[in-house]
């Protein structure tokens, strides 16, 4: 049985660190939400589109949040249904490149993308938007961070990509110090690209989920591991999910248990708020 939620939850799903598996894990979770009765919609806010071109869709001029971030038409305009019933998505063009430098320029730059998803949040339309966020700390993803309620990092199971993780928390801090966004906080952490081969991947594993622990006072690493597989690499070639390219593999088995676990997740905390 799917929880329902008391409000909608924008989650914003970044790492300025690229190759960590984040729009890997913002496709295939949304997909797997989806199938699970969740209604989804996939905000791809990274200007190369992966996203978009996962899920097989073009790329178009105007299909982006641009004209909404910069001109003020309405979000709603931009959402398209995709294949998956229950997955909706906003699309992504090289135009969100210019909309950094054109809303660099403007006044509440910060805010201007809640401003423009705070139109979706009475639609009684979704249940979820997740937000797609480009490899980067710019204008785009730091956007993003102040119109989110929550922040999920996919963080690869290798100790390089932690380097950066603490300049992604300061950032964090320095959105929620400054009243922008005060109840913006990091909900999870999502371990990619195990090798279960390879004692270095547990033991990353292990010292992220110790480290965490104790700075955060909480249990915010999922328990739910993802593993390394080629199956990610093909399936965004043939325009699929893992879910629809490989259904029965151990990177499908994944997502559907990190989704499992995300709404249980979710579900608590909408029964103690």
């Amino acid at each position: 049985m799917v929880p329902k939620l008391i409000l909608m939850r924008i989650i914003a799903i970044s790492n300025q660190k690229g190759g960590v598996g984040k729009t890997t894990t913002t496709v295939n979770l949304a997909a797997c939400l989806a199938e699970r009765g969740v209604r989804v919609l996939l905000v791809d806010l990274d200007s190369q589109g992966n996203a978009t071109s996962w899920l097989g869709l073009a790329k178009e001029e105007g299909g982006s949040l641009y004209s909404a971030l910069v001109n003020g038409t309405p979000a709603w305009d931009a959402v398209r249904s995709t294949r998956i019933e229950n997955l909706f998505i906003i699309r992504s063009h090289r135009e969100l490149a210019g909309a950094e430098i054109e809303l660099a320029q403007q006044g509440q730059h910060l805010t201007r993308l809640r401003d423009v998803l705070a139109e979706l949040r009475p639609l009684p339309h979704f249940d979820y938007i997740l937000l797609d966020c480009p490899p980067s700390l710019g204008v785009i993803m730091t956007s993003a961070l102040a119109a989110a309620d929550e922040l999920l990092v996919p963080i690869q199971c290798e100790y390089l990509p932690l380097e950066g993780f603490s300049d992604l928390l300061h950032i964090v801090q320095q959105i929620i110090a400054s009243g922008v966004n005060p109840g913006l906080h990091l909900s999870g952490v999502v371990m990619t690209m195990f090798d279960g081969r390879n004692s270095l991947s547990q033991q990353v594993v292990n010292d992220v989920r110790a480290s965490l622990g104790q700075q955060l006072m909480g249990h915010v690493v999922y328990d739910t591991v993802i593993p390394r597989t080629v199956r990610f690499a093909e399936a965004p070639s043939f325009g699929k999910t893992i879910l629809e390219h490989d259904p029965h593999g151990k990177g499908a088995e994944a997502y559907r248990a990190l989704a499992e676990e995300f709404l249980q997740r979710h579900a608590a905390q909408a029964a103690g708020a």
